[in-house]
């Protein structure tokens, strides 16, 4: 297997997809914030200090997924047609779990921009939250879903 990134001497390159197709492309991905129950109180109540730690952290998300080009070095800018970001309390972790849903028409795939939403999501859950909580975890971030280009469609 050869890695898309590296030239047949070693050097990191950027992926040259001027040839192919122009395809509807999407990707989800998921991951989560484990916290305790009592910091997690907080985020349902509303009440968290920094203000609406759910409503926040999907903006964020949001503005991650169009800024994966100027975050991850080899990543080609794309224009996203769409992001939706889900962030769901849930008692039983306790947590909020976090999925990311996005598409474009284009050369290539959203998989980096749907990793970066969640992540930037579960970064900004954590900031709004740690003046209550320093050790929460996050946790689980993968690629749920990739469909759309020369590969198919992959399915976790």
């Amino acid at each position: 297997m050869t890695l898309s990134h590296f030239d047949k001497d070693g050097q990191a390159h950027m992926v040259d997809v001027s040839d192919k197709d122009h395809t509807s492309r999407i990707a989800t991905a998921q991951g989560r914030v484990v916290m305790s129950a009592q910091t997690l109180a907080l985020v349902m109540q509303g009440t968290a200090k920094k203000g609406d730690v759910l409503g926040i952290a999907r903006l964020a998300g949001i503005m991650g997924a169009k800024k994966t080009a100027d975050l991850i070095p080899l990543c080609h800018p794309l224009p996203i047609t769409k992001v939706a970001i889900e962030l769901t309390p849930d008692p039983q972790l306790p947590g909020v779990r976090i999925a990311a849903t996005v598409k474009t028409t284009g050369q290539t795939g959203v998989e980096m921009e749907a990793l970066t939403a969640v992540s930037t999501a579960a970064l900004t859950v954590y900031d709004m939250l740690k003046a209550a909580q320093k050790d929460m975890q996050i946790e689980g971030i993968r690629v749920t879903l990739k469909d759309g280009g020369k590969s198919g469609r992959f399915e976790a």
